[in-house]
Formats: C-alpha cells, structure tokens, sequence
C-alpha cells in the first residue's frame, strides 16, 4: 500500500500527519514535533487560527538549517483563517503564516472554513457583537478561490484546498475555478464516515483528508473552559473496533486510523504524547480484512455522527454558507 495520495498536480501528500489544534505549549509542543519527526511524521498541518505557527516555525527552521532535512522532504499544511475570508486578505494572511513557519511557500493552502467573520484586525480570530460572531455575510467564494489560486501562481503555496465545505460549494468551486482543489479537509471517522462528501471528492480527483478520526476526545477539557458541555464520540471504546484491534494484537486507535488509511484517506491524528504519536505512525505494517473493514463500516452514524457541530460560535446558523 501506498503511503501518500497524488495531488492533480502530481505532488504526493503523506497519508499520515501530525495535527496541531490546541498545542500551544511551546515545551511540550517542540518536544512532541521532534518525537513525531523521529517516529517518520513528515506531514504537519497546522492553521492561522491554531495560534502556533510560530512554535512550528522555530522547529521546522532548526531541522532544515541543520542539515536534518531538506524542505522538499516535509509537506506543510496550513489554512486562511475566518477572519481572511475576503479576495484583499487572502494573500496578507499567507503571507504572515509563511513568516511565523520561517518557509518561503507551504505544500498546501486551505480555506478553513466556507463562512467569513468581519475583520477587525489580525488577531480577533471571533470578532463579536451582542453576544455572537460577527458575521460577514458577504462571502465571496469565488472571487476568494481566485485569490487563493494567484497564490499558486506566485509560488507562495503548491496546492491549494478547502476545508468544512459541502458538496454543493465544492461544485461551485470546481465549475468556476482555474485550478481544481487538490484536497478537502473535514471531520472524519468511523462514526463520520462522510460518504456523499467523499463521492464529491472521487468524482473531481480531490483528495480526502480526515481530522478528528478519534472523535477529538480532548475538547472535552476545551469546552469545559468555555462554560460547555460535551460527550466525546466513544469509537475508541466501542467493542467492534474492539474485538478488530484484540484480532491483529492492535489498540483501537491504530485500528481506527488503518481504517481511513485502507481507503486513501489521509489522517492527522493529534498528540503530544511519546507512545501514542509512536502508536499512530505504526500503522502502515497491517491490513484490515474484508470482513473487518465491513463491520467498522457498520458503525456509520451518518450525519448523528458528527461532533463538531459550532455550537461553539453562536449565531453562525445565520450565515448563509454555514455546514
């Protein structure tokens, strides 16, 4: 089995990542990026609004000027935040993610998400008013794919994607764009399993990246800070995943992962903890039987699956490309 997915343009993205929302602490994070890199991580995804372009910068910059690895051999990710979401920012938004990551282009440039927030400057990431996400109603997705492919052009990105989008605006994009999205960044697991989305993506050539293929457990400490209750998705205690993983003398999350792998979808897993990262990357050395992949395809709860649900963003449902 391959360990990557081609891109249109012929780049090859790995099929396994490091994801890096909610790791900010710049110890723990330095060490976990080294660890993931010893452990053959060479994909890392990281965003504008993760708030740790820096910290990844810093890192990257020590390996590359050392000697440890050449820039050609990594493939970063990153994605223009909500509050870029106009044709004018989108290039000034890459542009102070390539000065925090230290690198002169990334391998991929996703929009992070299909709905706009007004700009009040560049670090009110949820501008509010009266107690709701200001909105900007006027999101253009066109004249910003536009934008997002001049970026290709002036060499700032390789590849340019999309994330959170729906069929229906990945079709608009496709039909009016110059350059095809060359990934599609959602939420996605065996409780997800993101079927009417992953057919958009077959019938243009995107490929399919999942985050949270554990169902994000640690947003339940997140959330908690925030005043909000939420019950993580429970796959990688279910006893199907269970008895799957006791058969190959794997754990649940390894089983969890080979499943989206099988299907060449990319997974970016986040950790920060050494066996964990170390148990993620192992994952290329076993094949899931017919058997097993149909029963784990069982568990789809379609749309009750979903987890990240922005309830976190009060009055989001206004916006007329929200998912």
């Amino acid at each position: 089995m391959k360990n990557y997915v081609e891109f249109h343009n012929g780049q090859k993205m790995p099929l396994l990542g490091l994801g890096t929302w909610q790791a900010n602490n710049r110890e723990e994070f330095e060490r976990a990026l080294n660890e993931a890199f010893d452990a053959g991580y060479r994909l890392f995804d990281t965003a504008y609004m993760y708030m740790n372009e820096h910290i990844i910068g810093d890192v990257l910059h020590g390996w590359i000027s050392s000697g440890k690895v050449r820039r050609d051999e990594l493939f970063i990710v990153t994605k223009l935040p909500g509050i870029g979401m106009d044709e004018s920012r989108v290039e000034h938004f890459l542009k102070k993610s390539l000065e925090s990551l230290k690198l002169d282009y990334v391998d991929l440039y996703l929009i992070h998400m299909p709905f706009g927030f007004k700009y009040v400057n560049d670090t009110t990431l949820f501008p509010m008013e009266e107690g709701k996400v200001a909105l900007d109603m006027g999101t253009d997705h066109l004249a910003i794919w536009k934008a997002m492919e001049e970026q290709v052009l002036a060499g700032r990105t390789k590849a340019i994607g999309i994330s959170n989008f729906t069929p229906k605006q990945i079709d608009r994009i496709v039909k009016n764009g110059k350059i095809l999205p060359a990934n599609l960044q959602v939420e996605a697991n065996v409780y997800y399993q993101q079927k009417e989305l992953r057919e958009t993506c077959k019938k243009y050539g995107i490929t399919f990246c999942a985050y949270a293929p554990f169902g994000s457990p640690g947003r339940k400490q997140l959330y908690a800070k925030q005043g909000m209750n939420f019950n993580p998705p429970t796959m990688l205690e279910d006893p199907v995943v269970a008895a799957i993983a006791k058969t190959h003398d794997r754990t649940a999350a390894q089983i969890l992962l080979r499943f989206l792998l099988q299907q060449e979808i990319v997974v970016i897993p986040k950790s920060t903890n050494t066996k964990r990262l170390s148990e993620n990357s192992n994952v290329f050395d076993f094949n899931l039987t017919v058997d097993d992949m149909k029963a784990l395809e069982a568990l789809d709860l379609g749309a009750a699956g979903r987890s990240f649900a922005l309830d976190y963003l009060p009055g989001i449902d206004l916006h007329p490309e929200s998912f």
